[in-house]
């Protein structure tokens, strides 16, 4: 019998290959979990549980203020402060951070109200909170409401009005610290570092605060920084003021400032230079990136930028000066109050001089004679402020314009002559200058201050003609025609000031010929200090009506304390506008203003500066409109007269330009003359100085 063959199986080679390559990559694949679970498993499992980056942008330091000779102004003092940082916590949880936070420091209790009590109350007092709602009301409530949210709105709401002042009697002073600063937690944003405390924080608070950070999440010391003022008080008004951690931004500007990157309780210029200088003055915040674990704690912290300090602003203020001109506007204030034939209005004083040729603010001072809120005594008080924020008739100081306007209309040319005697207007009170000159040409009326040969260049602008004891009449737009010229110098026009909420001054309601005639002696409309400044720097440099500003350069922040950055911004020279004046007709009324210095109204004050100053003064009858006119009736404020005066100097080549009003100096027709005054003594300083 034969026997069956064998048979073999053969596994190809190719199969045998695939199963070592099975094999070696299971081998890699076994190899590298244990490497990324063995070695590198406490790294990735960090990594996997950070879900979430957050940066944060910290304040850093405002630029600071110069004068024009390198004099700090303002300044940033550095002080001790403690922020915290609201990361999504709890309620519970941030009363138990204020709980432990204030074991370390001591709060102002003062800022604390009812309301903040009655909160924490609640927070406190859980078993006691259910007391003061019963189940039925609470059931009530819920089937009167129509929404979860207003359903908790008005329990809450009762509850607050349940609140008894026994209950709160029960909170102690340590309640008192914690609530502090829990209303500090709370009004903060989330992920916005917030300031609870940095004034009056103490080296021993800062350090214990410090050392506790892991018990106090949220919280953090830092450096904050508060405003200084070199000159204390001097120019205060203009420099402006910015908005504490508390005010943060203004709620009426928010949505603008948050669309340029800053959070809710930045601070922020509020005021003046401060305000307008904002984007500059500010700088760039430090950026921190936070890192977070899937519990909401801090697991690290990125610098992501440094930040760097606002820049700094050079002013176009010699601050010497401007304190030599205060004291004088002290001084003659005081002394004209005090002497004869001063009025109890009399309060203020204001001095602005002007380098005409680049329109560089070189003074802007204004003082008042106040009562103190918190003496009640009369002190003087920094009024720099009132130079474009206030304004006055002015008298005289304006005749200058009407003179060109004439020349301009075609009304008069130079060297007309008209014949000054008193004018008798239907209806109107008899209109004379101070004394009766005769026949004058226009010099003549600058040097002497004629009033009739304004009155007669108003009505040869208007087209009328002028019959004693008859009616008079002008053209329609006679009042425009004169206030587009004057416009031209600045009078009653925005000067165009670095500064905010800069006014025009207020024009005449009527349009009655008679008013016309008030309005080219300047008894009519009324313009500010800075107004006449402008207007007197035009007539100086020839009808170049050029822009004011108080900012001279902008420049980076140093390297060191006292040595100033490179510059960033040169403020040039901007001319607004050439008159539309023949230049000899310009030279013409230069000629007028110096004979008014040698020979006329000014004369006496003047007659021997050195400088060779050219100018014209301005009396105004007036009425009373300052700070105890609701003493007057309405209809029937006292009347006053108002000085002021406009000078420029040297005549032949002018380098600064100057304007003075005192307003409510005496009633009646005489009186003391303080715009002569302040006037002769402010160029004497001004020259002596440089």
């Amino acid at each position: 019998m034969m026997k069956k063959a064998s048979k073999k199986r053969h596994v190809p080679l190719r199969v045998n290959l695939l199963f070592f390559i099975v094999f070696v990559l299971f081998v890699i694949l076994i190899v590298r979990l244990g490497t990324v679970q063995m070695v590198q498993g406490v790294a990735y499992k960090e990594e996997l549980e950070r879900t979430n980056e957050i940066i944060v942008s910290q304040p850093v330091p405002r630029g600071k203020m110069y004068d024009r000779n390198g004099k700090i102004v303002v300044d940033n003092i550095a002080q001790n402060a403690i922020t915290y940082t609201n990361w999504g916590a709890s309620q519970e949880e941030m009363l138990k951070t204020a709980e432990n936070l204030s074991e370390l420091i001591k709060m102002d209790t003062k800022k604390v109200r009812d309301r903040d009590k009655k909160d924490y109350w609640i927070i406190k007092n859980p078993l006691l909170v259910k007391e003061k709602i019963s189940t039925s009301e609470e059931e009530a409530m819920r089937d009167s409401t129509d929404s979860e949210k207003e359903f908790n709105k008005k329990y809450y709401d009762t509850l607050l009005e349940r609140i008894t002042p026994e209950d709160l009697a029960s909170l102690k002073e340590k309640d008192m610290q914690v609530i502090s600063i829990y209303r500090e937690f709370a009004s903060g944003y989330e992920y916005t570092p917030h300031l609870v405390k940095n004034v009056g924080v103490t080296d021993k608070e800062f350090s214990m605060v410090s050392e506790n950070l892991n018990f106090l999440p949220g919280v953090d010391t830092v450096t904050d920084w508060e405003r200084t003022y070199a000159f204390e008080n001097t120019l205060k008004t203009i420099l402006g003021k910015t908005t504490t951690s508390e005010e943060g931004i203004p709620a009426e500007q928010l949505d603008y400032y948050l669309s340029r990157g800053y959070s809710r309780n930045d601070r922020v210029g509020k005021s003046y230079l401060e305000y307008q200088y904002e984007d500059v003055l500010r700088g760039n915040k430090s950026k921190i990136k936070y890192l977070k674990d899937k519990a909401g704690n801090n697991v690290g912290t990125v610098p992501v930028s440094d930040g760097t300090r606002g820049k700094d602003l050079i002013l176009t203020i010699d601050m010497d000066l401007q304190l030599a001109v205060e004291k004088i506007l002290e001084e003659e204030l005081l002394a004209t109050k005090r002497g004869f034939g001063g009025t109890k209005f009399l309060d203020r004083a204001f001095v602005v001089l002007m380098d005409p040729n680049t329109g560089e603010i070189l003074t802007m001072a204004g003082k008042l004679l106040a009562r103190s809120e918190e003496t009640g005594n009369l002190e003087i008080q920094d009024f720099a402020l009132g130079n474009i924020t206030t304004s006055y008739n002015v008298g005289s100081s304006v005749k200058g314009a009407t003179v060109l306007t004439g020349y301009q209309t075609g009304a008069i040319s130079p060297n007309t002559s008209l014949y000054d005697g008193p004018i008798a207007i239907k209806g109107t009170p008899v209109k004379k200058s101070w004394r009766n000159m005769g026949t004058i040409n226009d010099l003549y009326a600058l040097e002497q201050s004629s009033n009739v040969y304004m009155f007669r260049t108003a009505i040869k602008i208007g087209g009328g003609q002028y019959v004693p004891n008859a009616p008079l009449s002008l053209a329609p737009d006679t009042f425009s025609k004169i206030r587009d010229s004057f416009a031209q110098f600045g009078l009653g026009a925005k000067t165009g000031i670095d500064l905010p909420n800069e006014m025009t001054g207020f024009k005449g309601p009527s349009t009655k010929p008679g008013f016309a005639l008030d309005l080219v002696i300047g008894q009519y409309d009324t313009y500010t200090t800075m107004q006449l400044a402008q207007y007197a720097a035009t007539i100086a440099n020839g009808g170049y009506r050029i822009q004011p500003h108080i900012v001279k350069e902008i420049r980076e922040p140093g390297t060191s304390i006292d040595k100033l950055g490179p510059v960033y911004q040169e403020i040039q020279p901007n001319i607004l506008n050439r008159v539309s004046m023949k230049d000899e007709w310009v030279e013409r009324v230069q000629t007028g203003f110096r004979r008014v210095m040698t020979s006329g109204t000014g004369a006496k004050a003047f007659g021997s500066a050195p400088y060779s100053p050219a100018g014209k003064t301005g009396t105004a009858q007036s009425f009373y409109d300052g700070p105890d006119r609701d003493q007057y009736p309405k209809n029937a404020p006292p009347e006053v007269m108002n000085v002021s005066l406009i000078s420029y100097a040297p005549s032949s080549n002018p380098e600064v330009a100057m304007a003075v009003i005192v307003p409510w100096v005496y009633t009646g027709d005489t009186g003391p003359s303080p715009n002569l005054t302040i006037g002769r003594r402010v160029l004497d300083t001004y020259f002596q100085m440089k």
